[in-house]
């Protein structure tokens, strides 16, 4: 099936923003690379805070449905939250930084709409996470350390963090499974 060109522009203009960031890119670079004209481009996304709210929409989207089939396939917590940090080694290893990470990296250049979209988009992710370490303390799979919503900002900060150094650095591997295991576990 065939891309329509909108969401051809929201795919193009993700990987623009997690590759150069969102002040980085314009119209103009979008068009010349979708191949399109810049009115085509306002014809979809009048501003360019219009776009970047459809690429947040549709990226929390997508992470829902990861998180959904997450826990289909995996019964385990542990399974889980690896499951959780292959998304990120796939992202980095693919080249782009988190999109949630990209957009708070300029986070006073955002419209405020985008402000409060990528806070969502942390939030999403970060009850997520604090969810299946609840159950995982629940089931005694996970120590009870620190707190599941503590554990889960400390796994979410590494993951990010991790995936601008890798970004960066182009060391490869930085998302190291002693250290998760060690924040995880508490040992």
């Amino acid at each position: 099936m065939a891309i329509g060109t909108r969401d051809a522009l929201i795919k193009t203009a993700e990987g623009l923003i997690r590759t150069k960031g969102y002040a980085a890119f314009s119209y103009a670079d979008l068009a010349k690379t979708v191949g399109i004209s810049k009115p085509t481009i306002h014809h979809h996304f009048p501003a360019k805070e219009d776009l970047g709210t459809a690429i947040v929409e549709a990226y929390i989207d997508r992470v829902r449905r990861d998180f959904d089939r997450i826990e289909a396939e995996n019964g385990g917590v542990i399974a889980r939250l690896e499951a959780f940090f292959t998304m990120f080694r796939k992202s980095t290893e693919s080249g782009f930084l988190p999109l949630c990470g990209a957009l708070a990296a300029e986070m006073s250049a955002l419209p405020a709409g985008l402000q409060k979209m990528t806070k969502r988009f942390f939030d999403i992710q970060l009850k997520w996470l604090s969810g299946i370490i609840e159950q995982g303390i629940g089931r005694g799979e996970i120590p009870l350390g620190c707190g599941a919503r503590q554990k889960a900002f400390m796994l979410l900060s590494l993951l990010e963090g991790s995936s601008f150094i890798d970004w960066a650095t182009k060391d490869g591997d930085v998302i190291d499974d002693g250290i998760i295991r060690l924040i995880i576990e508490g040992t």
